[in-house]
């Protein structure tokens, strides 16, 4: 990491302070050392690339990243671990009430503090010692576990599938095809801001046409009676048939609350562009939970498509192709397997679309913080007037992951993204309480019901315990095998800790120095935090 040499903090008005009004950007100079402080995160902040994100768009990039590849390949998985149709389709309820209770978290959160960057401005103003901890496990997280490579993955298999190929078959295609897609769409939103933005609010549309077509498609054949040559509807005509073959294990069920959390995930999206958007605490208050409504109905609706037309054991068996199979069965050979899984694997695009283009922004917030080497050229919004390297730095372990040769890579990732996700969903959940008690002079223009915040700690802790609870009869190397995905990512927790222990405890000690927070101003106008070495003489 590069460090200023030794500088004496000045004391003027804050920067951050100064940023909300564009005027006074302009008066500060490129290379201006100015003082910060922690109550600046309170305030709105101002970003080189201008407010450009409308309701719609808020709308759309919350929306399109909720629904992407979760609904067309997760419920094959999900009624595989579970047994039942009942009880997976009460996990898709259960998973939006569950949600609801995450959302209203983000939204007090983002309406207090209309910023950029979302749960690390959140953790970062509400856990302020130890110093630096909240910022390093944030980053750490989001750059080794914020890739998006599970909708590139479904993006390859699907097209793949319309071509005429198994998937399983030809991984190093489909690897090709998920890299491709990666690539292309950094390459759009790096360098034509606007364009991205556009194509990612079309796909998103395009996407809810898809799931009502499906839904609009499959009643229709229930309503005309019609019965596919290769055997019945899959649904079953009796209440004891709804919940034959469940299995109600909480190891079980909590790994299929992850792959529904993932579905569901991207409901706080737009909290990580809250610079970019227009009206921002007026707009999140109405855009997130609007689409959150719209998400579990689709959910639920397109889940009871597939289980009208396609039988239990072929959905089990097809996996994450059960979109594919529920065309095939409906449309035919022609129709069923070309143009339809083409028109999933183009949602899955716009999916990545907008993953991309809000985790390039929390990325480079996270460059901003000054707490990982290169911030400076990182947090940059030159040459195109877009997060370049906030892009590249999400794409690089996008397509890691993307040629990890492991088979059932697919929900391997929802897990492995998952489970460290719910240190920091209790993290914030404890911390809206802790705030209410110790500062309530915060202007709070939303409020979230404590129950529902009480209830989404106890579920985090159930789901952080789950994977550690052995099955009957389980051996210890099967039960290492299954938990893997929580080991993952503890591990990459625990690198971050090691990371702030070295940056923020050991190198001071040995240096004889302490780290201060400074503020720069980049020549694109683009606001950085730097870590100044303070001699601990000056100090005292």
């Amino acid at each position: 990491m590069s460090f200023l040499e030794t500088t004496p903090l000045l004391d003027p008005e804050s920067v951050l302070r100064k940023s909300t009004d564009s005027s006074s950007i302009s008066s500060i100079q490129p290379g201006d050392t100015l003082h910060r402080t922690i109550e600046d995160d309170v305030l709105p902040e101002t970003t080189p690339l201008g407010r450009n994100i409308t309701w719609s768009s808020a709308y759309i990039i919350i929306i399109s990243r909720v629904i992407g590849s979760g609904i067309f390949a997760t419920p094959g998985a999900i009624v595989t671990s579970v047994g039942s149709i009942g009880l997976s389709l009460t996990l898709w309820i259960a998973g939006a009430l569950i949600s609801w209770c995450g959302l209203a978290v983000g939204l007090e959160y983002g309406c207090m503090l209309p910023r950029s960057g979302g749960s690390k401005v959140y953790l970062e103003f509400t856990y302020r010692h130890p110093r630096f901890l909240a910022s390093v496990l944030v980053s750490v997280h989001a750059l080794v576990l914020g890739f998006t490579s599970s909708n590139c993955i479904v993006f390859g298999e699907y097209v793949l599938f319309a071509l005429g190929k198994v998937p399983a078959e030809h991984p190093t295609e489909m690897r090709i095809l998920a890299v491709g897609l990666m690539t292309v769409i950094t390459v759009i939103h790096g360098c034509f801001l606007k364009t991205g933005i556009f194509l990612q609010n079309v796909l998103g549309w395009v996407k809810i046409g898809l799931v009502l077509f499906m839904t609009i498609a499959s009643l229709g054949v229930v309503i005309a009676g019609y019965r596919p040559e290769n055997g019945n509807l899959g649904f079953p005509t009796t209440w004891e048939g709804l919940w034959e073959g469940s299995v109600w294990n909480w190891g079980i069920i909590s790994t299929a609350l992850f792959k529904v959390f993932y579905s569901y995930s991207g409901l706080e999206n737009v909290n990580n562009v809250l610079n970019e958007v227009k009206n921002p605490v007026r707009t999140l208050k109405s855009a997130a939970p609007t689409a959150l409504v719209t998400a579990c109905l689709l959910y639920f609706v397109v889940n009871v498509a597939y289980f009208l037309i396609v039988p239990l054991d072929e959905i089990k068996k097809g996996g994450e192709m059960v979109a594919a199979l529920f065309f095939q069965r409906i449309f035919g050979p022609t129709t069923g397997n070309i143009l339809l899984p083409l028109a999933v694997a183009t949602s899955a695009a716009g999916n990545v679309m907008v993953v991309t283009f809000a985790l390039s922004r929390l990325n480079q917030e996270i460059a901003r913080q000054g707490v990982i080497p290169f911030g400076r050229i990182l947090s940059s919004s030159k040459p195109f007037g877009a997060p370049l390297g906030g892009l590249i730095i999400h794409w690089i372990p996008s397509v890691i992951v993307i040629c990890v040769p492991k088979q059932g890579i697919y929900s391997f990732i929802l897990e492995v993204e998952g489970y460290p996700g719910q240190f920091f969903v209790l993290a914030t959940s404890l911390g809206i309480i802790w705030l209410r008690k110790t500062r309530p002079d915060l202007k709070r223009p939303y409020k979230a019901f404590l129950p529902a915040v009480w209830f989404r700690v106890v579920l985090s802790l159930a789901l952080l315990a789950a994977p550690f609870v052995p099955w009957a009869s389980e051996s210890w190397r099967d039960h290492l095998s299954r938990v893997s995905y929580a080991l993952v990512g503890i591990s990459v927790l625990l690198f971050g800790i090691l990371y702030w222990f070295v940056l923020a405890v050991c190198l001071p000690w040995l240096g004889g120095y302490r780290l201060e927070e400074g503020a720069d101003v980049l020549s694109d106008g683009t606001i950085i935090t730097m870590l100044l070495r303070v001699p601990v003489e000056d100090v005292n």
